[in-house]
């Protein structure tokens, strides 16, 4: 799918991280194959909490996802999904998705297709609203992809120009670089990240982006708990010279 496309070193970046924050997820599958997953925050600032229960069932047969969610804003959400019924007729290179959105001023339809050859991917991603016969965003990206490296440079609605580079050094190492510019603005964004592995239950995650220096350290407790710390750190220096 095209969302997938440079999501190994997204996760790199954003996976983990939980600065002034206090999460709790927990997932529970019953025999029947019933997929319930719980997520809960609190801001340790502004004391806020925010939640969401989502329950998930899949039919293998018919490749068919049922899935509902409800969260703390009392906003309730279902999805239906059917995958790979068109299996038969496509090429062996090809994706097509298409997500479908119903509200009250019209449905909303994502389509997104994807190339693949030999480790290269293009995909192109856009939303047609029906309501305004328009359509409101247009993305692509091209990339190359194999089991240890990753390269990723996306374009979203001609304003916004992504590149990322992902490597996986070794079981425990994964360095990442990601630029980012967006058109009309002189500056560039620069991030480099890092995920290490320190032993099979611990992990260090560290982020450098600009000014700032983002540090995640986790724990599994057991199978089915992780504990995390994380923790920013400025990077800026102040100098002042009088005459």
């Amino acid at each position: 799918m095209a969302a997938n496309l440079g999501k190994s070193a997204r996760d790199v970046f954003t996976k983990g991280y939980g600065f002034g924050l206090i999460k709790f997820d927990l997932k529970t599958k019953s025999e029947n194959g019933l997929e319930f997953t719980s997520l809960g925050s609190a801001n340790t600032e502004t004391t806020e909490v925010t939640g969401s229960l989502e329950t998930k069932y899949r039919w293998t047969e018919d490749s068919l996802t049922f899935a509902e969610e409800w969260n703390t804003d009392n906003t309730l959400s279902t999805e239906i999904t059917v995958e790979d019924q068109l299996t038969r007729y496509r090429w062996e290179h090809i994706n097509l998705g298409c997500d479908v959105d119903f509200n009250i001023a019209g449905p909303s339809i994502w389509g997104a297709p994807v190339l693949g050859y030999q480790g290269w991917l293009a995909g192109y991603q856009m939303n047609l609203e029906t309501a305004k016969s328009q359509v409101t965003q247009s993305n692509f990206a091209v990339g190359y992809k194999t089991d240890e490296f990753q390269l990723h440079i996306n374009v979203n609605d001609r304003t916004e120009f992504g590149s990322s580079i992902y490597q996986k050094v070794n079981k425990k190492l994964e360095p990442t670089v990601n630029l980012a510019r967006t058109a009309g603005n002189s500056n560039t964004g620069f991030g480099i990240a890092a995920k290490y592995q320190t032993d099979p239950d611990a992990s260090i995650l560290d982020l450098s982006l600009l000014s700032f220096l983002y540090l995640n350290w986790g724990h599994y407790l057991s199978k089915c708990f992780l504990c995390s710390i994380s923790s920013p750190f400025s990077l800026l220096l102040s100098f002042s010279l009088s005459l």
